[in-house]
C-alpha cells in the first residue's frame, strides 16, 4: 500500500495487518526538485523495515516543473534528479515513480462522492470542472477550450449550484501534490500557467523524452527503473496537453527512450477513466516495460465523467487484467489504488482522498482473490 509517511493517518501497522508485505513511499518533506539526502532516504527505509515490511518502490520522485518546461534551470535540475537515482540505489531501491503532467497533479471534482452503500468516492464530473475552470479559477480564454453545448451545461451547473457546493468544487480541484496538505491558490496557477504558454503536446513530449534520455543511463548504471504515471484523467486539462493518455502516446514514448530503465506505472483506473483505451490491450501490449501496477476502476460515461468503483465493478475487465498478468508469470510490485471511505474511516482525520485504510483493504483483499481464483483455474 502507499503510505504518505509519519503524518498519515494510516500506520504502517496497519498496513501490514491488511496482509502488504511492502510499502510504496516518498520523502514529501523535501522540496520538489532538491536531492534526495542518502541519510533521510536510510531512515524512512529503516523505519519500514521495522514494522516488518520493505521498501523498493518509489511513489513519487517528482519531476520540477522547470523540466516538463523545458527552461534554462531543466538541465541543473537533471543532474540533481541523478544524483537522487544514485543516492536511493544505494539504499536498495528499484522502481522510480513519477509524472509529467503540467501544473496539477490528478484532478477530482469531488472528494466526497457518496455511494450506494454510503461509503464515498472520489469523482470527476466535466460540467463542473468547466465551472470551476471558467467560473472560479477564471483562466483567460477558458472558453474557447469547451463547445458551446459544455460551456451552456456548466453555466447551468453553477447557477444552480449552493455557495456550499462551490465552495467544494474549489477545494476539490485545488488540492496540491500528493502527501502534501497545501491548497493551491488561484494565483499560483494563473502563474504557472502562464508560464507554460501554448505549449503544445510535441514540445511536451520532446521535453519528457529530453529528461527521460538523460536520466535513464544512469538510472541503467545503478540498476533502478523508471515508471511513469498516466495522465489521471487522461485528457488536456485548463488548456495544456497530457502526453501519457493512450496507447500511442506509449509507444512514442518507449521509442524515443528505448533503454530499459525506461518502463511505466500501469494504472489502470486512469487508463480506463477514457473510454477510448482498451486496458486489457494495453497491457499485453506493453508488458515487458510495466514495472508497478496500480489496480483500481473506474465507472465512466460518454460526457466523460467517471468516479472510483469497486476494484472489480467499474468499466475495466478486472479479471482479464488478472488473467494476463498471472499468465506472464512475472514479479511485478502492486498496489490497490483510491479506495473508498468507508465504516470507521469516515470518522478519521488525516486521511488523503483516496486512501483510507479500509476502501484500500477490501480492494486489496478482492484482488488478492480474483488471483488466487485464476491461478487456481490455470
Amino acid at each position: 500500500m502507499r503510505w504518505y509517511g509519519p503524518n498519515d493517518g494510516v500506520s504502517l501497522r496497519d498496513i501490514r495487518q491488511a496482509g502488504c508485505t511492502g510499502v510504496v513511499t516518498a520523502l514529501h518533506q523535501i522540496p520538489v526538485g532538491d536531492v534526495w539526502p542518502e541519510e533521510e532516504i536510510a531512515a524512512r527505509r529503516k523505519q519500514i523495515e521495522t514494522a516488518g515490511m520493505t521498501w523498493t518502490v518509489i511513489e513519487s520522485l517528482p519531476v520540477h516543473d522547470s523540466i516538463k518546461k523545458g527552461d534554462a534551470s531543466r538541465d541543473e535540475l537533471i543532474e540533481k534528479y541523478q544524483q537522487s537515482i544514485r543516492n536511493v540505489a544505494k539504499e536498495g531501491l528499484k522502481v522510480i515513480t513519477y509524472n509529467f503532467m503540467p501544473v496539477l497533479d490528478w484532478l477530482r471534482t469531488d472528494l466526497e462522492y457518496p455511494m450506494p452503500d454510503g461509503s464515498l468516492a472520489l469523482r470527476f464530473e466535466r460540467a463542473a470542472f468547466i465551472a470551476f475552470d471558467v467560473f472560479q479559477l477564471r483562466r483567460p480564454q477558458a472558453a474557447n477550450d469547451y463547445t458551446p453545448e459544455e460551456l451552456l451545461v456548466a453555466d447551468a451547473w453553477f447557477d444552480s449550484a449552493s455557495e456550499n457546493q462551490r465552495e467544494k468544487l474549489r477545494f476539490s480541484c485545488m488540492q496540491g501534490l500528493p502527501g502534501s496538505t497545501k491548497m493551491f491558490t488561484r494565483e499560483e496557477v494563473l502563474e504557472a500557467l502562464t508560464e507554460y504558454g501554448d505549449m503544445s503536446a510535441e514540445t511536451l513530449r520532446e521535453n519528457l523524452l529530453y529528461f527521460l534520455n538523460a536520466v535513464c543511463p544512469v538510472a541503467e548504471e545503478e540498476g533502478v527503473v523508471m515508471a511513469v504515471h498516466p495522465d489521471d484523467p487522461p485528457m488536456p486539462v485548463l488548456g495544456l496537453p497530457r502526453i501519457v493518455s493512450t496507447a500511442n502516446d506509449l509507444r512514442e514514448l518507449i521509442k524515443g527512450c528505448p533503454s530499459p530503465a525506461n518502463g511505466l506505472c500501469f494504472c489502470t483506473g486512469s487508463l480506463g477513466a477514457s473510454l477510448s483505451n482498451d486496458v486489457p490491450a494495453m497491457l499485453q501490449e506493453f508488458m515487458d516495460r510495466v514495472y508497478f501496477l496500480h489496480l483500481r476502476n473506474t465507472a465512466r460515461d460518454a460526457q466523460g465523467n467517471f468516479f472510483e468503483a469497486d476494484h472489480l465493478e467499474g468499466d475495466t475487465d478486472m479479471a482479464s487484467v488478472m488473467k494476463i498478468l498471472v499468465k506472464e508469470n512475472r514479479s511485478i510490485p502492486m498496489r490497490p489504488d483510491h479506495g473508498h471511505l468507508m465504516m470507521d474511516d469516515l470518522t478519521k482525520s488525516g486521511l488523503y482522498p483516496g486512501y483510507g485504510a479500509i476502501g484500500r483493504l477490501r480492494g486489496l483483499a478482492e484482488l488478492r482473490g480474483l488471483e488466487a481464483g485464476i491461478r487456481a483455474m490455470i
